[in-house]
């Protein structure tokens, strides 16, 4: 089904390269990643996620107003067996116009959501669940941006559960001071077929931020200070009420020579995020990140991180590299 799948795209790309090179663009983004996770100190979940993501589009630009697209997003986990061990289709229509941006369909999560805090959507998203399905509408200017979507997750079946996630993100920057919040809410509704044992759940978290990016005020090539909240929204239905655990969220970013420090220092109770990181089931938690970005070069970025996760008493590490290829761009290839 996967090479058929892959088949048929090739055999659509061919029909409308034919008929319509005039307006023809696309783009293929490749991610390789590697990232060992050693969490066994903590009792958490120790993996090593090792692979990469193949991810061709091609569409057309109709005018400077509207884009559609059609691709895939294919991974493969090295050491698999398998050719590719998932497909996610890519087919949306953007909508561009003066500082909007809408997108409906399946299109890539990456430069839209991406930035969300990990403690309400976690990073291993950007491995396994690539794409958003659902809508996005995107609003930016030169202080502002706000971003609302739907995620749709899982279609109800007989005996599956269907799921989406609903969310919200947001900054105003002015000279030195920002603002930034993120907000998400994971609903799980019921399967077609009643179950007594299975309730609706809610589940869902938010942080507001307020801080300082003095980048141009020193020597480093960026600085950035912020302190805020962090407040998650659990609800299982029919069994009991809300409960919306809280704390404290205190970091800090700088970079200079394509070395970076980011430290997140969590303070306050304990979540239960079933799309956050599970670091923050803990009352206190500190996450430090040492960074090295060896190759920034137009459409290229490459990046190493050592990571310790301070928690329990214990500390926890963790190696990432991830190298990222915009081959293309998304300019529209003119026939001559």
């Amino acid at each position: 089904m996967r090479i058929r799948f892959i088949l048929t795209f090739a055999v659509l790309l061919t029909a409308i390269t034919t008929t319509y090179a005039q307006n023809l663009e696309g783009n293929l983004n490749f991610h390789g990643f590697a990232d060992n996770r050693e969490y066994a100190k903590s009792n958490r979940y120790s993996e090593t996620i090792f692979g990469m993501r193949v991810a061709p589009e091609v569409g057309l630009l109709m005018d400077s107003t509207h884009r559609i697209r059609i691709g895939f997003n294919a991974l493969h986990e090295f050491g698999s067996s398998k050719f590719t061990t998932n497909i996610a289709p890519v087919a949306y229509y953007q909508y561009m116009k003066k500082n909007w941006n809408y997108y409906l369909g399946a299109f890539s999560r990456e430069g839209l959501i991406s930035d969300f805090p990990r403690a309400i959507l976690n990073d291993t998203l950007n491995y396994y669940r690539p794409n958003i399905e659902g809508m996005l509408l995107k609003y930016e200017n030169e202080n502002w941006k706000q971003i609302i979507f739907i995620d749709w997750t899982g279609k109800q079946t007989a005996t599956n559960r269907e799921k989406f996630i609903f969310g919200f993100s947001g900054r105003y920057k002015k000279d030195l001071f920002f603002v930034s919040h993120h907000a998400m809410m994971l609903h799980y509704a019921l399967p077609a077929v009643s179950n007594p044992d299975i309730h609706i759940e809610d589940n869902g978290a938010a942080t507001v931020k307020v801080g300082l990016d003095l980048s141009k005020k020193t020597f480093l090539d960026s600085l950035t200070l912020s302190a805020g909240g962090l407040v998650s929204l659990e609800r299982m239905r029919t069994v009991g009420g809300w409960k919306a655990p809280k704390g404290l969220l205190l970091e800090m970013s700088l970079e200079y020579h394509k070395f970076g420090i980011v430290n997140s220092f969590y303070k306050g109770e304990g979540h239960h995020l079933i799309m956050g990181d599970k670091f923050y089931t803990a009352k206190t938690y500190n996450r430090m990140d040492l960074t090295w970005r060896p190759i920034v070069y137009k459409n290229l970025e490459a990046k190493l991180a050592l990571s310790f996760h301070f928690v329990d008493g214990v500390i926890d590490s963790q190696q990432a590299f991830s190298l990222r290829y915009n081959l293309f761009g998304t300019k529209a290839l003119k026939k001559k």
